[in-house]
């Protein structure tokens, strides 16, 4: 059956739910617990069942208890082993209750929670033993690689939390505790090494235009925040790789895996200047016969000024240099432009940015196409 814990956690996004995809797909009960699952999300229960129907279904079972029982929030946190997002919405959320979660809350929860737990009160200066669990989880390499944590979502917590609440779209505001930060910077250099290598020879073209300095929405980082994070990524991850500034010019940066968080940023944003031509680096590649597996552009929005469109460029790199290049534009502030072909099956232009972006660009390097 799976993990139930998927249709209570998500049960719907972008108004489409978990009945529309049933009905989608037609499909079919192969077990009783499916037919009691299926039931439970096309109808759900007008009436609790007197006892758990089964062990597959007792964190349904004791999430509708709750939506029932919203003072015994507690009860079904522990005995249900409901998350917070099972439990939040229907339940009398106190700081009791983010106690019992926080005690069993997973590393990527934890991160993306870090606000509210303070401003409840679960996480204060004076409260050791909670502010070790914090460290224990967020500074471990192991948890890191289990929970797949990104230089990005540890850097994008870090901005958040250090805000107070006035990045993002939460409501709340907290006072952050000064551990927690330190922590927090630890575990974005941490998590530069728990990135997989994809073996590939990467070229990381970073916009060095002023413009640069423009914030990426929700993310509470800057254009070169994030696109120098990201080559920090590669050098540090990757063996072969050269990461360069395109402005008019196609610069070195002077970035490699020696360098932190901090240290890149300073390096790309010093360089600030000029308008922005991505064809430059195509022309680069070619003077000096750079064979690279996979090009990624960053950009903050246009980046074609000048005599001939990043697509035409591109063509002409593979002809003279290597025809099974792919590449990669990351336009993290899109405005009504394409810097690809779009007829071209090994060229992605990728609008805007998330989290998930850095695991999209490893599946396409990855890719047989």
């Amino acid at each position: 059956m799976g993990n139930s814990a998927n249709p209570l956690k998500y049960q719907q996004r972008s108004g489409f739910s978990h009945r529309d995809a049933l009905r989608l797909f037609h499909v079919k009960p192969q077990t009783d617990d499916h037919q009691l699952l299926y039931n439970w999300v096309v109808k759900g229960w007008q009436e609790l069942p007197s006892q758990i129907p089964s062990s597959a279904l007792a964190q349904i079972w004791w999430y509708e208890w709750l939506k029932r029982n919203p003072s015994q929030t507690h009860e079904a946190i522990q005995k249900g082993r409901l998350t917070h997002e099972m439990a939040a919405p229907v339940g009398k959320m106190d700081k009791q209750a983010w106690q019992l979660l926080f005690q069993e809350m997973p590393i990527g929860a934890m991160l993306r929670n870090l606000g509210s737990l303070t401003e409840i009160g679960v996480l204060r200066s004076d409260e050791p033993t909670n502010l070790d669990r914090v460290e224990a989880v967020l500074n471990n390499l192991e948890h890191l690689r289990k929970g797949r944590i990104h230089p990005i979502d540890a850097l994008k917590a870090l901005k958040t939390y250090q805000s107070g609440g006035t990045l993002g779209r939460s409501k709340k505001t907290w006072q952050p505790v000064a551990r927690i930060v330190d922590i927090l910077e630890k575990t974005v250099e941490l998590s530069f090494d728990v990135v997989e290598p994809t073996n590939k020879v990467f070229m990381h073209a970073v916009d060095i235009s002023g413009s640069m300095s423009s914030p990426v929405a929700d993310m509470g980082l800057t254009c070169c925040e994030v696109a120098t994070t990201m080559a920090l990524v590669t050098a540090k991850a990757e063996k072969n790789y050269a990461i360069r500034g395109f402005s008019t010019q196609f610069i070195d940066l002077g970035i490699t895996a020696k360098d932190s968080f901090s240290t890149v940023v300073r390096k790309a944003s010093n360089l600030n200047f000029g308008g922005t031509d991505a064809s430059v680096a195509y022309d680069w590649m070619i003077k000096n016969k750079f064979k690279a597996d996979v090009v990624c552009f960053w950009t903050d929005s246009e980046s074609w000024a000048g005599t001939k469109h990043p697509s035409q460029a591109l063509a002409e790199y593979r002809q003279k240099v290597n025809p099974n290049v792919k590449a990669v534009y990351v336009t993290l502030t899109p405005y009504r432009i394409t810097l690809v072909d779009p007829k071209d099956p090994m060229c992605w232009d990728l609008g805007g940015f998330d989290p998930s972006t850095p695991r999209v660009i490893q599946m396409l390097a990855n890719s047989e196409l």
